[in-house]
């Protein structure tokens, strides 16, 4: 498939069936995400396969859009780890970066016919302790993947975009 094709194509998967995404399949998405350019090559993601009984029971407990996947991917920014600008204090790439790292995962996944949703609606920090993860780490998003059910269709703002003129300025 071509990009422009995929990515016009790919759309957030808010419902999915009970099967499971096979190893060799979410060995490529991994491997997707761990080719991703990121900062100085710094690679701060951590990833959790969520994928037992007992992991999504508390991601479900603390997130109502899981919509049934079998596995999620908990993608989190280890902050002892991101590229951080020598310029100004503060300032660091490390929720870009797993970001990126996300992105070319998600379109992975996509390309193999596994459909995927990025979720933000949950609280970070209950995320964080419900799973007791280090200090230096933050939950960014999660990505539940699998097949999508077949009434899944893309939601109407799917084919929305704004024109190319309202979104570029060219200096």
């Amino acid at each position: 498939m071509n990009f422009m094709k995929l990515a016009k194509e790919r759309y957030s998967v808010r419902k999915f069936t009970d099967k499971k995404v096979e190893q060799e399949k979410l060995d490529l998405i991994l491997e997707a995400g761990r080719i991703a350019p990121t900062g100085a090559n710094n690679q701060p993601q951590k990833i959790y396969v969520l994928q037992s009984k007992e992991a999504l029971a508390k991601i479900n407990a603390n997130c109502k859009c899981i919509f049934g996947a079998q596995t999620v991917l908990m993608i989190v920014n280890d902050r002892d780890r991101e590229w951080k600008n020598p310029l100004e204090p503060g300032v660091s790439a490390g929720v870009e970066d797993v970001s990126i790292v996300a992105a070319h995962m998600m379109l992975e996944a996509w390309e193999l016919g596994i459909g995927s949703c990025w979720v933000n609606f949950f609280s970070p920090s209950a995320v964080k302790k419900a799973f007791d993860l280090p200090q230096n780490e933050e939950v960014v998003l999660l990505l539940p993947i699998g097949y999508a059910d077949k009434l899944s269709r893309p939601s109407a703002m799917h084919k929305k975009s704004r024109e190319m003129e309202d979104m570029v300025t060219v200096l």
